[in-house]
């Protein structure tokens, strides 16, 4: 099962990845992402195994970023990989076939491949702009959402796509309207005031929105 909320770690001034993923958990957070970005290979398995060991405290589930082999080392739930990265079945290859693999997509068409790759879960964006991402792809927008989760529905497709990219709490009742499965945010709950109350308002917009869908 891929949750509504994907929380991506984040590295401030005064929070190491570890320290924000604690935050996050504490906070309610169940899926938690992994993203370490130039950094050693040995000290990303060390940030991995550290941040497992933290997911299961909190019977949660840890996805690694861009790094097959520590996913796979550290004992994660799974894997997600941008368009830059190694191909979805080289790493299948190497994780196995019962780890699951997310692929980023910034069109429909980058949907169509990662379907094709056997993604288990697509994460489209961005949503706007964002600090986290060096290399940012085109900016979707609301718009952009609706247009391409309509070529979803009309080609029949049925995988769980994560909106991604500087979304903010009240922006997520209208994305969830476009058809997306869920959300993706990081710096929304690192630099939260209240990061619990925070989480929660997110999983009651998710749920009250799929609920009007029904």
């Amino acid at each position: 099962m891929i949750d509504k909320l994907h929380y991506i770690s984040q590295q401030t001034p005064i929070r190491t990845h570890l320290s924000a993923i604690k935050e996050a958990l504490n906070a309610g957070c169940k899926w938690i992402q992994l993203r370490v970005k130039d950094e050693p290979e040995s000290t990303i398995l060390e940030y991995a195994q550290e941040a497992q060991a933290l997911c299961e405290q909190f019977s949660a589930k840890l996805i690694v970023n861009d790094h097959p082999e520590v996913a796979l080392k550290a004992g994660a739930y799974g894997l997600h990989l941008g368009l830059q990265d190694m191909p979805i079945a080289e790493a299948r290859r190497i994780v196995g076939q019962e780890m699951i693999i997310g692929g980023t997509a910034n069109t429909f068409e980058h949907i169509q491949q990662r379907v094709a790759e056997g993604a288990d879960y697509i994460g489209l964006g961005p949503y706007q702009f964002t600090k986290t991402k060096e290399k940012l792809s085109p900016i979707l927008g609301l718009e952009g959402y609706q247009d391409i989760l309509a070529q979803v529905r009309s080609a029949a497709m049925n995988i769980p796509i994560i909106a991604i990219g500087g979304i903010e709490p009240n922006d997520i009742a209208a994305i969830i309207q476009t058809g997306v499965h869920g959300v993706a945010i990081s710096g929304a709950i690192t630099h939260a005031a209240d990061a619990a109350q925070t989480t929660q308002y997110i999983y009651q917009q998710l749920h009250m929105n799929v609920l009007k869908e029904v």
